[in-house]
């Protein structure tokens, strides 16, 4: 079986635009990650282990850190990630119901 081929830029983009919402599906986990420690960092989110690993593994590919140090970040936010209480879900206010009025009785 013949590896499989890898598109280049326009032909990312043509298939893009040939099946709308497959941008979802390819989406890369390094995305999801930096979405989540930007949603962490202000508040509304949850950033897991799993998302540092991503952003370190990234990091050290593409020779922004040494696998050491990537290593000893990891190693620093096991803790505090894993002891971290898990973040409430975001309540949504309750939105008043529009009954009818009741109707009046005739007084007959």
């Amino acid at each position: 079986m013949p590896p499989p081929a890898e598109l280049g830029g326009s032909q990312i983009s043509s298939l893009l635009e040939a099946l709308p919402g497959i941008a979802s599906v390819l989406r890369s986990p390094v995305a999801d990650a930096l979405v989540k420690a930007i949603r962490a960092a202000a508040g509304v989110g949850e950033f897991t282990m799993d998302d540092a690993d991503e952003l370190v593994r990234y990091a050290v590919r593409r020779g922004l850190i040494g696998p050491e140090e990537g290593d000893r970040v990891l190693a620093d936010v096991a803790g505090p990630l894993k002891a971290r209480p898990k973040a409430p879900r975001a309540v949504r206010p309750k939105v008043p119901s529009k009954k009818k009025p009741a109707k009046k009785k005739s007084r007959r």
